[in-house]
């Protein structure tokens, strides 16, 4: 079995694009009603991160990447996503929160690290 190292670094870093282009969406239906769609710039900056997402998600499969070992990091978007709206566009964040972040980060790590080689 192909070593899910690489498969799992390029998953992490598909999770925190696609946290990003979530954020990018979000500044760009701000002005869906002004701007038409081919011209909103944020809006096309969050389509181009999530085609990279794919591109990432393709690599790490022709690397060997297993879906039920790779997959899950990108459950991680929950997290740079709540980290994201926290720090750029200062939304509440509770203990509440914490706690289901840091659960989120010992379920990937599980999977990740215990999965069976």
């Amino acid at each position: 079995m192909k070593s899910q190292f690489w498969p799992i670094i390029l998953n992490l870093v598909a999770s925190l694009l696609g946290a990003i282009g979530q954020w990018f969406y979000k500044l760009g239906a701000k002005d869906l009603k002004e701007i038409p769609i081919y011209k909103n710039i944020p809006f096309l900056g969050g389509m181009f991160c999530f085609c990279l997402v794919m591109a990432l998600f393709m690599i790490a499969f022709r690397l060997g990447g297993r879906i039920s070992v790779t997959f899950p990091v990108y459950a991680l978007t929950f997290v740079w996503g709540t980290v994201i709206g926290v720090l750029i566009d200062k939304e509440p964040f509770n203990q509440w929160q914490g706690i289901g972040m840091t659960l989120v980060f010992i379920g990937v790590a599980m999977v990740g690290a215990l999965a069976p080689k």
